[in-house]
């Protein structure tokens, strides 16, 4: 039992200095674009526009960046969170991929198993990501003209529904009773603001709230 939980810490304490070496490797690789071309070209940004297009954005990123801390990093696990927020793409790609794969590994999420299976979901949905995106490029020529063809354009533009409609099938389908109250308030809100829908990075977070607030009542209700 003791040598499980010195494995365990020593796999966490691995992964908490690797992540965070990565995700400062990122970092520094993303200001080193700007940075190169500043360099190269001479033509540095003034201050006071920089300043100007930065408050007019960052406070936005950030919102949403907490809130997506707060919300995916219980359900990722601690490496699957790392790889996810490194590799970017999270609420289209990686969430989807991690929850599936632990729905059918029937691994709850914050245990063990969880955590290895959506560590792995992630890390494959990044290599096959970066796979196709190469092959993409390569193969854009010849691709192209099926990719915007006028009858698959319906197919490209939902590609998004379709994919967490079938993930809500599944979630759903395990508390149907919690899942009514966010529906109902998300329909709602999207029918009469429908310019919302371009909010969605802070809205999931509202929906995950009045999920846990609608079945804390139902639980003190006794419906659950």
């Amino acid at each position: 039992m003791m040598e499980t939980m010195n494995k365990t810490k020593d796999y966490f304490s691995r992964i908490y200095i690797y992540g965070r070496i990565w995700m400062l490797a990122a970092l520094a690789l993303f200001m080193a674009v700007p940075a190169f071309l500043s360099i190269y070209y001479d033509a540095w940004p003034h201050f006071h526009e920089f300043f100007l297009g930065f408050i007019g954005v960052a406070p936005t990123f950030w919102t949403v960046a907490i809130i997506e801390m707060f919300t995916y990093i219980p359900m990722l696990g601690v490496g699957g969170s790392y790889l996810g927020f490194v590799t970017g793409n999270l609420s289209n790609l990686k969430v989807p991929c991690a929850i599936n794969a632990m729905s059918i590994a029937k691994a709850e999420a914050g245990t063990k198993e969880g955590e290895v299976v959506s560590t792995i979901a992630i890390a494959i949905s990044s290599i096959v990501t970066t796979l196709i995106i190469t092959l993409g490029v390569f193969l854009l020529f010849w691709i192209r003209p099926v990719l915007e063809a006028p009858v698959l354009a319906p197919a490209f533009a939902n590609i998004l529904p379709a994919l967490f409609g079938a993930l809500g099938v599944v979630m759903i389908s395990r508390g149907w009773k919690i899942a009514v109250a966010p529906i109902v308030f998300m329909l709602a809100l999207f029918i009469f603001v429908p310019g919302l829908a371009s909010m969605v990075g802070i809205l999931v977070p509202a929906g995950v709230v009045i999920a846990v607030l609608s079945a804390r009542l139902l639980y003190k209700k006794g419906w659950l």
